[in-house]
């Protein structure tokens, strides 16, 4: 884990100096937008394999800060469903997990319109609840309340301001919070956004 994160830390810093080398050619600048999409989410399970991928969705805001021509930091706020499945004994457990996510991303814009990105994401659970077959329950208390992820993403903008990306949230913490064993989120994503005033 600590090497991906040195791997991604390297990384942001050398599209930060590639950017302050072209700094002249825009006018800083910042641009605000809507987001959504889809998730396929599920928790890495220390000591377990049989978990199966959630399906959910993700909706926000965000806030393009244009710094440079091909540097840019991308505060967002969304809200996020994660989770998982599993069977056992043929009963289908579902966890659904509800966070309110703020990524804080470093962007580096290549090739009109293209966009890699990277950067730490803070997540705030805002509910918890586990249904097995038709019984639901409240099960918030089982997890941490802040989650800390590391995002890896591309995207695309067109000229208009419409756009599509796709990202990997890697969870770093432990979110158990009832026994030893760890466990951490890991979703998948990808949607569209609009950004106004595209320049």
């Amino acid at each position: 884990m600590k090497q991906v994160l040195c791997i991604a830390l390297l990384a942001v810093c050398a599209l930060f100096a590639s950017a302050q080398s072209n700094h002249k050619t825009v006018t800083p600048h910042a641009e605000f937008g809507i987001k959504g999409g889809l998730n396929i989410a599920n928790l890495h399970v220390e000591n377990s394999t049989n978990q199966d991928a959630k399906a959910s969705f993700y909706l926000g805001g965000l806030a393009h800060i244009h710094v440079t021509k091909f540097f840019a930091v991308q505060p967002e706020i969304m809200y996020s469903g994660q989770g998982f499945n599993q069977t056992i004994d043929d009963t289908k457990y579902r966890a659904r997990l509800s966070y309110i996510n703020m990524p804080v991303l470093a962007q580096f814009m290549f090739g009109d319109g293209f966009r890699l990105e990277s950067g730490p994401q803070l997540g705030v659970l805002a509910a918890a609840r586990q249904k097995a077959g038709s019984s639901s329950t409240d099960v918030k208390d089982l997890y941490k309340p802040l989650d800390f992820s590391w995002v890896f993403g591309l995207g695309y903008v067109t000229p208009s301001g419409f756009g599509v990306d796709a990202r990997y949230n890697l969870g770093i913490n432990n979110i158990n919070d009832v026994s030893a064993n760890k466990v951490n989120n890991r979703v998948f994503a990808a949607g569209v956004f609009y950004q106004f005033g595209t320049k």
